[in-house]
């Protein structure tokens, strides 16, 4: 490879961890419109392992918009990105697949901040009620193509691996 082409290389590897990490800030920011222009026009999404559903992006960002009224705080944290690029008429590199794993503590709404910061003299706790009402885990799926306003997701697979809910106290 010439310098000029690894060079390519690794800023389509920048620009895809971008576009990764802005879909997880949209979703847990709750920025739909961020969310629909992630996608390309024929787009889709589909969270149905995770108890969602499967559809265009706009559908599914609907969808979202209303199940994640459920949590105050959400927290995706995307991690082990495996990132291979592929062929589209022949051009080398106008696809790319991104298989990663992810971690998500979310609290309920309602239920106040994750964790209430103790005071300067207080020792520390890590107690059931500092932590998230609800955690799951997973393996995305994410099929990207490159297009005139740069990489966008063509899909997203979400394969929800585990689930963990806080267990109800006795206050």
């Amino acid at each position: 490879m010439t310098q000029r082409v690894e060079l390519a290389t690794v800023m389509d590897r920048l620009a895809v961890d971008g576009l990764i990490t802005e879909y997880a800030v949209a979703v847990d920011d709750g920025d739909w419109t961020a969310y629909r222009e992630l996608f390309t026009p024929d787009g889709r999404a589909d969270y149905r392992s995770a108890g969602g559903i499967e559809g265009d992006a706009g559908k599914v960002a609907a969808w979202l918009a209303e199940s994640m009224r459920l949590f105050s705080m959400r927290q995706h944290l995307i991690v082990n990105r495996r990132l291979r690029f592929g062929v589209l008429d022949q051009d080398r590199g106008d696809t790319a697949h991104v298989q990663a794993d992810y971690v998500n503590p979310m609290r309920l709404a309602g239920r106040g901040p994750a964790v209430d910061a103790p005071a300067a003299d207080a020792p520390a706790t890590d107690s059931p009620a500092d932590a998230p009402d609800f955690v799951c885990g997973g393996r995305y799926s994410f099929a990207l193509l490159r297009t005139d306003d740069g990489w966008r997701l063509r899909g997203v697979v979400v394969e929800e691996k585990w689930r963990r809910a806080a267990r109800p106290t006795g206050t």
